[in-house]
């Protein structure tokens, strides 16, 4: 499945999702770290666990040529402004599922840009015919957690005292799942 570029118009913000580009490696090196700024949903603290745009350039090269593996990013008048990763196994036993990883700025977050790309991603992956698609995600976001639920994500597991925030405290990780079959 080719996935085209789409354009979506919410609360008079207009942006088109559509497959990761070599030519997005630099914006999306700054994106991943202004987003890994913006809240504490995600893994990493701003700074750690840095991309750059070399390592972006060899995402996306592995992304294009792998068929279970798919980039996509969000734009908004020439800007990133999210993205998203579907990442599958090149390990026989594992290779009927993906996982799902997503990031927007702040600025965008209520425009359904995360919702998009996570509907994207459906599509492309049952398309395929992935039997799993797997994300992780802290109990914290009750948004999200909102959302893949609705998308018909069920919780898996629980990766108890998984993450310590800002606060001193100690939160878990769900493992959610989508099944296709």
């Amino acid at each position: 499945m080719v996935i085209k570029s789409k354009t979506f118009q919410v609360k008079g913000i207009e942006y088109i999702i559509r497959v990761a580009a070599i030519s997005d490696s630099s914006a999306l090196a700054e994106l991943r770290l202004q987003i890994d700024g913006e809240t504490e949903h995600l893994d990493r603290v701003k700074g750690e666990g840095i991309i750059d745009e070399e390592g972006f350039r060899e995402l996306i090269l592995i992304d294009t040529s792998t068929p279970n593996h798919l980039f996509l990013v969000a734009e908004v008048e020439n800007n990133l402004v999210g993205f998203s990763r579907c990442a599958g196994s090149q390990l026989q036993r594992l290779m009927h599922q993906v996982e799902f990883g997503v990031g927007v700025k702040k600025d965008f977050w209520g425009l359904k840009v995360g919702q998009e790309l996570l509907n994207q991603s459906l599509l492309w992956a049952d398309y395929q015919d992935f039997v799993k698609v797997t994300l992780k995600v802290i109990e914290t976001n009750k948004s999200a957690i909102h959302v893949y639920k609705k998308y018909g994500f069920e919780i898996e597991g629980v990766l108890k005292k998984d993450k310590k925030l800002s606060d001193g405290s100690y939160y878990s990780t769900l493992i959610m799942s989508r099944f296709f079959k």
